[in-house]
């Protein structure tokens, strides 16, 4: 077991890449603090984790939010006992130029994104240096490298979220922190079913299909192969990479 006798965060993993991380990491031995600001999803992903005979435990909180965030780490720290690793997953989408996205969109999609991953890994890093250091994985994605039309606050949130990783991994591998982020490229959950029926003109089959084709490989991604990229980042079998961004894209970067 890659993470046996550690203690995970996970934000987002209600659902989606941030629920089969969860599940994932379980498996691997970690105990898992399931962070989601919907209180129903994380009850039911820690439930049927719990149900495998690991650990896992419900946390409610906006990571948009100083004070919830704060609240809901510490209360992951009690819970697990310590902390270890920290997944950054929690993010939210916003489509527009910068001439069509709304103010609140805007403000919404860097709350989240960019402010998330910086307020919830101020409130853990006191405890991964309690621990004697750690794993903290961010959550980019392809369009922080590439261009990619109408996409444009989530764009520049998440190329902030990769500039942020670098910052954070020289001012924390002094203290035994490794900070990395991840790239994904089109990865199918049940959130990405609008844009795909919109990019389909009504039909997600012909959106995925559209998708699809932009991947040398074929295909858009599951949830299971980014949790898997977080894996290794979690794990010592990473213990010599930090500040660096890893695409799990299918080859779509290459191009």
């Amino acid at each position: 077991m890659r993470l046996k006798g550690r203690a995970a965060l996970i934000t987002g993993a209600g659902s989606g890449i941030g629920r089969a991380a969860a599940e994932l990491f379980a498996s691997e031995g970690a105990g898992i603090a399931i962070l989601d600001r919907d209180g129903q999803a994380a009850e039911s992903a820690a439930s049927d984790i719990s149900a495998t005979g690991a650990e896992a435990h419900p946390v409610v909180a906006d990571v948009s939010s100083s004070e919830e965030t704060a609240r809901a780490v510490d209360r992951a720290a009690r819970l697990l006992g310590r902390l270890d690793i920290v997944y950054n997953n929690a993010g939210v989408g916003s489509t527009g130029s910068v001439v069509d996205i709304t103010e609140e969109d805007w403000d919404r999609c860097f709350a989240v994104n960019v402010k998330g991953t910086y307020l919830t890994s101020r409130a853990a890093i006191p405890h991964l240096q309690a621990a004697g250091g750690g794993s903290i994985i961010n959550q980019s994605s392809v369009a922080a490298l590439v261009g990619i039309p109408g996409f444009s606050a989530y764009s520049g949130a998440k190329g902030a979220v990769v500039s942020l990783t670098r910052s954070m991994a020289l001012d924390l591998a002094p203290v035994g922190i490794r900070v990395n982020v991840l790239c994904p490229g089109t990865v199918y959950t049940p959130l990405m079913e609008p844009l795909m029926r919109e990019r389909g003109d009504g039909s997600v089959e012909r959106g995925l299909e559209i998708t699809a084709a932009k991947y040398p490989i074929g295909r858009i991604g599951t949830p299971m192969e980014i949790a898997r990229a977080a894996l290794f980042l979690a794990s010592d079998d990473a213990s010599f990479v930090t500040g660096a961004a890893f695409t799990v894209d299918g080859g779509m970067t290459a191009q």
